[in-house]
C-alpha cells in the first residue's frame, strides 16, 4: 500500500512539475492564456498555420497597458498552449492609433505630463514572443515623431492601410 502511495504521490509530483514548466514557457510572460473550456468545440489546431493581423488603436487610459496588446498576448500564449507551434503562429500587430505607445519611455515621458510608457514591457515581450509589431507611417509624420524615439521593436510601415490589404491579400485573417 505505501509503495501504491509512493508511486502515485510522485506521479502527481511530476504530472504538477510538468504542468509548472509548460505554463512557464508560455511565449508571453506574466500573461495567462484562455482559460480550458470543457467540451469546447472549435479549438487551436496545431496543424494550422494562423496567419492573424491585430489592428490597434488607442486604449481607453493612457496610464495602463493597451487592452487589445494584453489580449493578442493572451491568443498568442493560448495558440502555444494549445500545440501551435512557433512558426505556424504568423501574427502582426498594426498600431494605428494612440501611437504614442510605441514610444520609448523617455519620449512617452515628454509628451504625457512626465509618466512611464506602460505599454513598453507588453511590446517588448510580444515582440520576443515573434509577435511583428508595426506602426502606422502616416501617423508616425504627421506626430512629427523622430525616429529615433520609437522602439527598436516596432517596424514603421507606409500606412496601416496599405499594410491590412496587403497581409489580407496574403492570408491573414483581420481582427479590429
Amino acid at each position: 500500500m505505501r509503495s501504491s502511495f509512493c508511486r502515485l504521490s510522485f506521479a502527481l509530483v511530476l504530472v504538477l512539475a510538468v504542468a509548472v514548466q509548460a505554463h512557464a514557457q508560455l511565449p508571453v510572460p506574466g500573461v495567462e492564456p484562455a482559460r480550458d473550456v470543457p467540451g469546447a468545440h472549435e479549438m487551436p489546431d496545431p496543424a494550422m498555420e494562423y496567419k492573424v493581423l491585430f489592428m490597434v488603436g488607442a486604449g481607453p487610459k493612457p496610464t495602463e497597458v493597451n487592452p487589445a496588446l494584453q489580449a493578442v498576448a493572451r491568443y498568442v500564449n493560448t495558440l502555444a498552449k494549445a500545440g501551435v507551434p512557433a512558426e505556424k503562429r504568423k501574427i502582426v500587430i498594426m498600431i494605428r492609433g494612440g501611437i504614442d505607445m510605441i514610444l520609448k519611455n523617455d519620449a512617452y515621458k515628454a509628451r504625457n505630463e512626465g509618466k512611464d510608457n506602460p505599454n513598453v514591457a507588453m511590446l517588448q515581450a510580444l515582440a520576443k514572443a515573434g509577435v511583428s509589431v508595426r506602426v502606422c507611417g502616416q501617423a508616425v509624420v504627421g506626430m512629427k515623431l523622430d525616429r529615433a524615439t520609437i522602439l527598436p521593436e516596432v517596424q514603421v510601415d507606409l500606412w496601416a492601410m496599405t499594410t491590412a490589404i496587403n497581409l489580407t491579400l496574403k492570408g491573414y485573417a483581420r481582427v479590429g
